[in-house]
């Protein structure tokens, strides 16, 4: 089963800094791509930045870029979001997750997998 386990939410203060973790497992982790959204209340949810693993390419949400690094760890299966200057408007749960995309002799089936949320509070 495909799992996908968020931590590294917390409260911090305007202009500081958090690294949110996500650890992924039941799937091929190196072939796939990673995202992380938010969602603050009262909001859609965001999506703010992804890693494709084949080839580490990343994008960002411009709202975040510049300020959020996303990274991963192949040995762990772990993908990362580096917070940097954040703002009371970055205050939101932040969820991972996964677009597994499957290639077979049945066809392709694409689906997004999520984690739990990891809450991030900014206080100003």
């Amino acid at each position: 089963d495909v799992q996908l386990q968020a931590s590294g939410g917390g409260l911090v203060q305007v202009g500081g800094s958090l690294r949110l973790s996500c650890a992924a497992s039941g799937f091929a982790f190196e072939k796939q791509t990673l995202e992380w959204f938010r969602q603050a209340p009262g909001k859609e949810r965001e999506r703010i930045s992804s890693i494709n693993m084949r080839d580490g390419s990343t994008s960002y949400a411009d709202s975040v870029k510049g300020r959020f690094t996303i990274s991963s760890d192949n040995a762990k299966n772990t993908v990362y979001l580096q917070m940097t200057s954040l703002k009371p408007e970055d205050a939101a749960v932040y969820f991972c997750a996964a677009n597994i995309v499957d290639i077979s002799d049945a066809g392709v089936v694409a689906a997004r997998y999520w984690g739990q949320g990891t809450l991030v509070t900014v206080s100003s």
